[in-house]
């Protein structure tokens, strides 16, 4: 194997070399003993593939359709906060590689860059958001992501708290300019009653937000099936399965593991994404194999955006040079044929 083949590999040491300690640790950090946040990447080299042999693997074909829409590779970007503390074009470093790469990009509602801007770039972007217990306050962030052009909403709903985590030094909210995130939302948005997360989530929320945006909802953070049901009968396009990268309630179940629960309960339904560790064109593969239309980055990305748009840029060219070459040895062709990977052979098949 080269030296560049492991480049992605090189990431996390190069990301903690250059960034400032306490915006390395937020980045990398999970929640309490970060049990589940050291496991994740480990936990996809677990899955095991049945590759075919004798196929016509000349062209390889990554596209597909998310929502409705087509995009040119099964990968994405997680929503991730203080993207401009680790590059000063944060937000719009991200969206224009992203863009370029043909995948989809998730945006925080915590972004320090405007949703103007981001759409400005002509990525496909989709808007996070927590749900403060005012649903009402929400309002003005929702109206100007739908008048900057995102496609759908993505609901976060494992925080009704903000995990605990444990500092090793200076905190990161120490040494970070407050102006370089939240910027989308009203000037004293914070101070206002019922600003805080909503400790009511519920399903009519979903309902809420797609009658208020007009667009697709996909909620993110399920690790069980019957959660996932519940989510698909209120009317969520999108399971997103996630423990948000151990940052939130420490010891979960890897998304790995959780992801096939939910697929077998709702992969008729809505689509199925997952997050969580990923780290290579491998783990892609991985995870698309078991079924999941899409798979999300969220560290990996960061770490790239130490170079800016120029990192990200090659993260994705280095994603897609695994993929493909994974996808010929395992004899597909389309992301259709990856799915079978899993499915034990048909009888007197050939």
């Amino acid at each position: 194997m080269t030296e560049d083949a492991r480049w992605l590999s090189t990431l996390e040491e190069q990301a903690r070399a250059r960034l400032p300690a306490p915006v390395f640790e937020y980045v990398a950090q999970g929640a309490r003993e970060g049990i589940s946040a050291a496991r994740a990447p480990d936990t996809w080299a677990s899955v095991r593939f049945r590759p075919h042999v004798l196929r016509d693997v000349t062209d390889v074909d990554l596209s597909t359709e998310l929502l409705g829409s087509p995009v040119e590779v099964p990968w994405g970007i997680a929503p991730t906060t203080l993207q401009r503390a680790i590059h000063a074009d944060g937000e719009l470093a991200m969206a224009r590689a992203t863009a370029r790469a043909g995948g989809v990009l998730v945006v925080s509602s915590n972004a320090g860059t405007p949703f103007a801007d981001i759409g400005a770039t002509g990525v496909r972007w989709w808007l996070q958001v927590y749900l403060p217990a005012d649903r009402t306050l929400a309002v003005p962030l929702l109206d100007r992501a739908v008048a900057a052009g995102a496609s759908a909403v993505v609901l976060t709903v494992d925080t009704p708290v903000v995990g605990t985590k444990y500092s090793t030094g200076r905190v990161v909210w120490d040494v970070v300019d407050p102006g370089l995130l939240r910027v989308n939302f009203d000037e004293h948005h914070d101070q206002q009653p019922g600003a805080d997360k909503a400790l009511d989530l519920g399903p009519h929320d979903l309902d809420w937000l797609a009658a208020h945006t007009g667009l697709p909802v996909v909620v993110k953070g399920v690790l069980r099936s019957d959660d996932a049901v519940r989510c698909v009968q209120a009317g969520a396009r999108g399971v997103w399965v996630s423990n948000h990268g151990g940052r939130q309630l420490d010891r979960t179940l890897d998304t790995a593991t959780a992801v096939r629960d939910v697929l077998d309960a709702v992969a008729h339904q809505a689509q199925v994404y997952v997050d969580g560790g990923v780290r290579s064109g491998l783990d892609i593969l991985a995870a698309l194999s078991l079924g999941a239309s899409a798979v999300f980055l969220g560290r990996l990305p960061l770490y790239a955006l130490t170079d800016g748009e120029s990192g990200v840029d090659r993260m994705h060219r280095e994603v897609a040079v695994q993929v493909v070459e994974a996808m010929r040895l395992s004899g597909c062709r389309t992301l259709d044929d990856v799915a079978a990977l899993h499915a034990p052979p048909a009888p007197n098949s050939l």
